[in-house]
């Protein structure tokens, strides 16, 4: 690595991003966002809000259009700093989809078609399951999703990408690629790092195996103390049993949100000892829930609050950022171009 591959400062840079499909909730903060605010001071990062891949909402622009905003306010919330870093839209950056052009000249389908995280995606969008909108074909757009994914990371130079789990196959795909383009042509890209959240995979409140808007099992980062109590009592605990009734922690998720919310741990290693023993009711359980995750929240929510009373702050944050990101996106096409020999009128 050479100085020219770091930002000023010598920060290495992170790249890292949400699709706007509405707001944010826990599973985005245990497994990103939590990540994201602790080294948004170690490195130049670039907080990509991604618009342009948001294909299987195209039927719905308006609500894209006010999930921008709705992510940029939760970003402000959890305290990601608009001057220390750069909040993006993806759309106001059109090196991307240049970029994403570019890469899919030499890409072949086969790696595509290796990601497992992209057909369990086009597979909800055909085959949706019970209660959901009815299936769709999946867009064009779709299949180049992962190449856009992969433009956006490279478009910074990043070295590292905070990611959940099921991102993992993107930022693989990412190093190949850049290993591909250094090795064919010039030496451009660094290949990035992942780095996962401290929890990888936060279950739905209906006990699913993730959280998600799409199956009406989130708890948001917005949620009232009444809505958020509310969730949480109707929330998914386990097989059935007695109030006095031992369990096993493992088949109860109200154990894994405790584990990644409550600040008291001593706590809750007791509360998993005597569940497994004398037993522990659910209702008591849920009560240590409500408490940690409000307590989490309140702060959170105040800011929000605070900043959408002020939506020029939130325009401004999102225009400085994006504008940092153009820059750096020109610097990188540039490079790009002349790897690729396509600086044409620069010969006459």
């Amino acid at each position: 690595m050479t100085e020219a591959d770091l930002s000023p400062g010598g920060k290495k840079r992170i790249l890292t991003g949400i699709r706007p499909t509405g707001a944010l909730h826990l599973g985005h903060y245990a497994g990103a966002l939590e990540n994201w605010v602790k080294l948004q001071h170690e490195y130049d990062a670039y907080f990509l809000i991604a618009d342009y891949q948001v294909s299987d909402y195209a039927d719905d622009i308006a609500r894209v259009r006010e999930s921008v905003w709705e992510v940029a306010l939760d970003f402000l919330a959890v305290g990601l700093d608009p001057e220390g870093s750069s909040y993006v839209i993806e759309s106001l950056v059109p090196e991307h989809a240049e970029l994403t052009t570019l890469l899919g000249w030499f890409l072949p389908v086969s790696m595509l078609e290796r990601n497992p995280t992209l057909k369990a995606e086009m597979e909800a969008i055909e085959h949706p399951e019970d209660g959901q909108k009815e299936g769709k074909s999946v867009p064009v757009a779709f299949y180049t999703y992962p190449v856009m994914q992969v433009a956006n990371i490279l478009m910074p130079r990043a070295h590292l990408v905070p990611v959940g789990e099921d991102q993992l196959p993107h930022i693989e795909l990412t190093r190949e690629t850049a290993r591909r383009f250094n090795r064919r042509f010039k030496p451009v890209f660094p290949e990035p790092e992942a780095l996962v959240g401290r929890v990888a995979r936060l279950v739905g409140t209906d006990g699913n195996a993730k959280m998600s808007k799409s199956r009406n099992n989130a708890i948001y980062l917005k949620d009232d103390a009444a809505t958020v109590a509310k969730k949480i009592k109707g929330m998914y605990a386990g097989p059935p049993r007695g109030m006095n009734e031992p369990g096993k922690v493992d088949e109860n998720p109200i154990f894994l949100y405790l584990e990644a919310f409550h600040t008291n741990q001593a706590e809750v290693q007791d509360l998993k000892a005597r569940y497994e023993s004398t037993g522990v009711g659910n209702a008591e359980l849920k009560a240590k829930l409500t408490e940690a995750l409000n307590g989490l929240l309140e702060p959170i929510r105040e800011r929000r609050q605070q900043y959408a009373q002020n939506m020029t702050r939130v325009k401004e944050a999102l225009e400085a950022g994006t504008k940092r990101e153009r820059a750096i996106a020109c610097e990188t096409m540039a490079q790009v171009r002349d790897a690729l020999d396509l600086n044409y009128l620069a010969k006459y």
